[in-house]
């Protein structure tokens, strides 16, 4: 079985149409597909149009969020409900071109485990385009998953990934990069990536900067999620030796200065040493050594929440379904 996860977001105008799409791809080439829609706090009428898709088409799945939550938690929402091997994840504004499923199937079938579309030719304007690829070449090189498009809707995975991949805040465009860190096998595709019909793009220019606040949070993740001692920890001994190093120093001349006489013997005022309350060395050594020990204590705070941490609850609230069972509580 496929599984077509669908975050929606006042897309009333598009889902008939995308329906038709997916619906086409399926029969033409043998698919036992079901479409999960998960309206996400729409206020166009989406939900009323996915309760009559699904009327009419047992495969049409709904999930209708209570309010808006965001599109990480609207597809957590739906990889908790698909049935199917694989998932695809398309956006609903028909800029995903449905046909592209199957060379996304393909690619599994080659043996890798997340396909990630790579809009080569996008028809979005530049404020869009520009950033995306300074994000990208970014996220490639800080996490070394080297993907054109990390911000790509357009992937297909194989479902057990989500046994392990936990999406929460914007992590979504970063699914490829969690999963590549657990040794799962990440490629990609050029896809066709068609203009807008209807409906208006439900980001602007914060995206960039979330975007960048999301991959630190990313790296950290990857690189020490198992032991965040080792980054924390490296951080404070590092500012606390600096401290060190600086009060050395002060030490040093403050004993050269009164117990040897240096101040005295010494002709030019630049040699000679001022008393340690008027240097600002001391406060710069001293702030060192009190972030040092900070960080060190956040290192040993956050190996107790690695050691002891259980899985929160559920990042969104469902307030009806349609041909899906009860939840079921995390």
């Amino acid at each position: 079985m496929l599984s077509a996860v669908i975050p929606v977001r006042d897309e009333v105008e598009s889902l008939t149409a995308l329906h038709g799409e997916l619906s086409d791809v399926a029969q033409e080439h043998g698919y036992d597909l079901e479409i999960i829609f998960i309206d996400d706090g729409s206020t166009d009428g989406s939900w009323q149009l996915i309760e009559k898709l699904a009327a009419a088409d047992p495969r049409v799945r709904g999930i209708r969020f209570r309010r808006n939550f965001g599109k990480a938690a609207a597809l957590s929402a739906g990889f908790d409900a698909a049935r199917g091997e694989l998932v695809m994840t398309l956006d609903a504004d028909l800029q995903d071109d449905p046909r592209e499923i199957p060379r996304f199937l393909a690619e599994i079938d080659k043996g890798l485990d997340c396909v990630s579309g790579w809009k080569q030719v996008r028809h979005d304007p530049w404020h869009k385009t520009g950033p995306s690829k300074v994000f990208n070449w970014l996220v490639g090189a800080i996490t070394g998953v080297k993907l054109h498009d990390h911000n790509c809707g357009f992937k297909c995975y194989r479902r057990e990934i989500f046994d392990e991949v936990r999406l929460y805040g914007e992590l979504h465009r970063f699914v490829p990069v969690l999963a590549a860190a657990r040794g799962w096998k990440v490629g990609e595709i050029i896809v066709n990536h068609r203009a807008r019909q209807h409906g208006r793009s439900k980001y602007g220019v914060s995206r960039i900067v979330k975007g960048f606040l999301d991959l630190l949070t990313v790296y950290f993740l990857t690189g020490f999620e198992q032991r965040p001692q080792h980054l924390l920890g490296t951080c404070g001994i590092a500012a606390f030796a600096i401290g060190l190093l600086g009060l050395t120093y002060l030490t040093l001349t403050w004993f050269l200065a009164n117990l040897t006489g240096w101040n005295t013997w010494v002709e030019s005022e630049v040699w000679k040493f001022k008393p340690l309350h008027e240097r600002p060395a001391l406060l710069y050594s001293v702030g060192m050594l009190l972030l040092g020990g900070q960080f060190i204590s956040m290192g040993f705070l956050a190996e107790l929440f690695t050691a002891y941490y259980g899985r929160s609850a559920r990042p969104y609230s469902v307030k009806s379904r349609v041909n899906l069972p009860p939840a079921e509580e995390p």
